[in-house]
């Protein structure tokens, strides 16, 4: 009984409304960008858990509006919904992201950002309805491979886990470019539980992503890909998209 509590606890709550491994850059001032995050779940939890409507058959559309402030910071805002049978379209919460990046004067050998994320969503999609994040970022390319990691703290501010202290939901990408338009890789995202109170295997949420992104043009982002969960905390299945497109509102363009 008490295993079954714990693999319930690791389920209930929901986040695969913008499902992106970060990397360092951030938008240029006086430019905004737009994405739509879409996420299925063919294969996901089938009952309710404390309340938490089943992520089954769960479809999930993210619009995120990202706005450069100087060269080395953007501010971000996400708005979540969730479309499912017998619940309809629901709105389910919004989050704002400020982020600030290392300037290119310091010359690191690896692109270097920190973002940080608070918002609040419906105790119905996840009993921590008031959550902040805090997600460093650092990425590499090297000839035609890129590489980034996003090693992310998690920290509760109302709900059941607020006196659980810190959560580690680390992220990682690497992928490899075929050509100038194509490339393909692996995403991983995980959560861990607790730092210094790891959970065990059979309950951490881990999912790795095989994803192709597609160069286009500067001006557009698309990223497709479709996930596996691994351990039984985790949805067995999710199909995701990312269609983003930068909007300059200065003189000059800088997207094409």
């Amino acid at each position: 009984m008490a295993g079954l509590m714990l693999a319930a606890t690791a389920c209930y709550a929901q986040g695969n409304y913008e499902i992106q491994v970060y990397g360092s850059e951030t938008v240029a001032p006086k430019n905004l960008m737009v994405e739509l995050h879409s996420n299925f779940t063919p294969q996901g939890q089938k009952y309710f858990i404390d309340g938490v409507i089943p992520t089954n058959h769960q479809e999930h559309e993210t619009l995120e509006l990202t706005e450069g402030l100087t060269s080395w910071s953007e501010v971000g805002f996400y708005v979540f919904t969730s479309w499912q049978d017998g619940h309809g379209v629901q709105w389910v919460g919004d989050h704002i992201r400020p982020r600030v990046r290392a300037p290119d004067s310091w010359h690191l050998p690896v692109g270097l950002s920190l973002s940080t994320e608070i918002g609040y969503q419906r105790a119905v999609y996840s009993p921590d309805t008031w959550t902040w994040e805090i997600r460093p970022i650092l990425d590499k390319t090297i000839g035609r491979w890129y590489f980034a990691v996003n090693p992310a703290l998690e920290r509760t501010w109302h709900g059941p886990d607020v006196n659980l202290g810190l959560g580690f939901s680390p992220g990682a990408k690497l992928s490899y470019d075929f050509n100038r338009e194509i490339s393909g890789g692996f995403e991983y995202y995980a959560d861990y539980g607790r730092l210094g109170a790891i959970d065990a295997l059979h309950d951490q949420q881990q999912q790795i992503f095989a994803v192709t992104d597609l160069n286009v043009s500067p001006a557009w982002e698309i990223n497709i890909g479709v996930g596996v969960g691994p351990t039984a905390g985790t949805d067995h299945l999710i199909v995701k998209g990312i269609l983003g497109r930068r909007f300059n509102w200065g003189r000059h363009s800088t997207v094409e």
